[in-house]
């Protein structure tokens, strides 16, 4: 599972690198349980949720800030270019509906969870 949050200073080259990172990211583990297999390795697929809150800036008050965030129409078409450039990288892409309000579950089997910031 992807969750993608879309910042305003994100870019199409951003969503692009970020696929090809992700498809090519060795995150599951060999037979010596070693992560040494990408997505692509071990005929994967991914299930890409666009997630603004995760643009949240929380160091002042109560209130989440989402000013980091795309607005909408634009954080549209770089999750669909994010979505389109892993389909092209090999990756099975599921989508969940865009600015939906959706109930999405997810098991986490195993040790890895990791956030990219293109913007580092």
């Amino acid at each position: 599972m992807i969750l993608l949050g879309v910042a305003h200073t994100d870019a199409s080259d951003d969503a692009v690198a970020l696929a090809q990172k992700i498809a090519k990211l060795r995150i599951f583990a060999n037979d010596e349980g070693k992560f040494d297999r990408s997505v692509v390795d071990v005929a994967g697929s991914a299930l890409v949720v666009s997630q603004f809150t995760l643009l949240a800036d929380t160091r002042k008050g109560n209130r989440p800030s989402l000013s980091e965030a795309a607005l909408s129409d634009r954080a549209l078409a770089l999750y669909e270019e994010f979505c389109a450039a892993l389909r092209a990288e090999g990756v099975p892409v599921e989508t969940g509906v865009f600015g939906a309000h959706m109930a999405v579950e997810l098991v986490n089997d195993g040790p890895v969870t990791i956030l990219f910031d293109t913007s580092a």
